[in-house]
C-alpha cells in the first residue's frame, strides 16, 4: 500500500491535531471528515486549509465509513461514542486510531478488542505520551541497560484544567462522566506500564475530593502491582491550583530516572543526577503533545500491515486498570485485582 485514505470523525481541538499531522505525512491524504453535523465537518476544513467541497463531509459514521478510497480513520469523538464508533469500523474492515480513554466500560472495551481481532485491522489507542521525547529518550535508556532492572516507576497526571487556559474547569468536574484516573490519569497508568514493560494485575486505590457534589472522583491515588511482580504508584489530581504537571520517576538496580535528570552507576565518575535537554510533557495543551510521532507510527503500521506496541489490545490492561482503580476507591481502598484481557 503506498498511500492511504484517511478521515477524521470529530471536529473537536484533537481533531484538528489528527489533521495536521495527516496533512503532514506524506503516505496519506485526507478524503473526509466526520462530525455531528456536516457544517461543523466543513468549517473544521475549513480551518485547516481544505475545500470541503472536494471531501467527504458527513454527520453519519456509517456514510463516513463507506466514503470510496477510505483506508483509516483517526476516533475523536466524545468518549461514550468511541466503542460504537471503533467497532462499526473494524467492521467495514477499516484500521482506526482512537482518542483516549478508547473506552468507558470494561464490556465496551472487549466488545472492540473483539471486533477488531475478528476483522484483523490494524489499531492504534491515543496515548500520545508514547511519542513525548521524554518517554523515547527513557525507553532509550532502558535498552541500554543505563538503569538496570526496574524496580519502582511512578507517573502522576496533576491537571487543573483552567490553569492549563480551559476556562469553566469547575464546571466540568461537576458534569463529568468519567472519573480523572480515566480521563487522564489513563496517560500515567499507561506510561508506568511502558515504561515497566508488563502489565498491571493488582490496584489498591483511594479518592478525595475538596468540591462537594461532584459526580465523579476528581482526585485518585493508586499502588499498582504488575505482573513481573514490581510495583508502582499512579495518580490523577485535578482539582490543586497548580500548573499542569506530569511526573516520572523510574528507580532500578543500576540508576534512575526522574523527568529528565538521571543518574547510573554504568557512568563511572558522574557524582550527582545528570540534566539532559528534551521536551517534557508538562503542557495541558492539546498542540504540545506529540500528534506528529502518534501519526507516522498509525500510517506506517497501516501501510506496513503491522501490529503496532501501542494497539487497541495492548490499551486493554491500561483501561482495565483505571476500571480497577476506580473500583478500589469506592471500596474505601481494598485491592482489586485487573481484569484479564482475554
Amino acid at each position: 500500500m503506498t498511500e492511504i485514505g484517511v478521515a477524521v470523525q470529530g471536529a473537536g481541538t484533537v481533531a484538528t491535531e489528527h489533521l495536521r499531522a495527516y496533512l503532514n505525512n506524506p503516505h496519506c491524504r485526507v478524503v473526509a471528515i466526520g462530525s455531528r453535523t456536516k457544517v461543523g465537518a466543513a468549517n473544521k476544513a475549513r480551518q485547516l486549509g481544505l475545500d470541503p467541497d472536494r471531501l467527504g463531509i458527513y454527520d453519519s459514521i456509517d456514510d463516513l465509513l463507506a466514503h470510496p478510497g477510505l483506508d483509516a480513520l483517526s476516533i475523536c469523538t466524545p468518549h461514550a461514542r468511541h466503542a460504537q464508533e471503533t467497532i462499526a469500523a473494524a467492521k467495514a474492515g477499516k484500521h482506526v486510531l482512537i482518542e483516549k480513554p478508547v473506552a468507558t466500560t470494561l464490556e465496551d472495551l472487549r466488545a472492540m478488542d473483539a471486533a477488531v481481532a475478528e476483522a484483523g485491522v490494524r489499531t492504534v489507542a491515543g496515548f500520545v505520551l508514547r511519542w513525548n521525547p521524554l518517554t523515547l529518550a527513557a525507553k532509550a535508556m532502558l535498552a541500554e541497560g543505563l538503569f538496570g532492572d526496574p524496580i519502582y516507576v511512578q507517573t502522576d497526571y496533576w491537571h487543573n484544567g483552567e490553569v492549563s487556559g480551559y476556562p469553566g474547569a469547575a464546571g466540568r468536574l461537576r458534569r463529568a462522566t468519567i472519573d480523572a484516573m480515566l480521563g487522564g490519569g489513563c496517560h500515567a497508568v499507561d506510561l508506568a506500564r511502558y515504561l515497566m514493560s508488563s502489565d498491571i494485575v493488582e490496584v489498591t486505590a483511594l479518592e478525595t475530593t475538596a468540591l462537594e457534589g461532584l459526580p465523579k472522583a476528581a482526585n485518585q491515588v493508586a499502588l499498582v502491582r504488575f505482573a513481573n511482580g514490581k510495583a508502582g504508584k499512579v495518580s490523577a489530581i485535578t482539582e490543586p491550583w497548580i500548573p499542569y504537571q506530569f511526573n516520572i520517576d523510574l528507580l532500578g538496580t543500576d540508576g534512575g530516572l526522574r523527568d529528565n535528570r538521571f543518574f547510573s552507576r554504568k557512568l563511572p565518575g558522574v557524582l550527582d543526577w545528570t540534566t539532559f535537554p528534551t521536551v517534557l510533557p508538562n503542557s495541558g495543551l492539546v498542540g504540545h503533545h506529540p500528534f506528529q510521532g502518534e501519526i507516522d507510527h498509525f500510517v506506517d503500521c497501516v501501510r506496513g500491515g503491522s501490529e503496532s506496541h501501542a494497539s487497541l489490545h495492548d490499551a486493554v490492561n491500561t483501561h482495565a486498570a483505571c476500571f480497577a482503580i476506580s473500583q478500589s476507591a469506592q471500596l474505601g481502598g481494598q485491592p482489586v485485582r485487573v481484569a484479564s484481557s482475554e
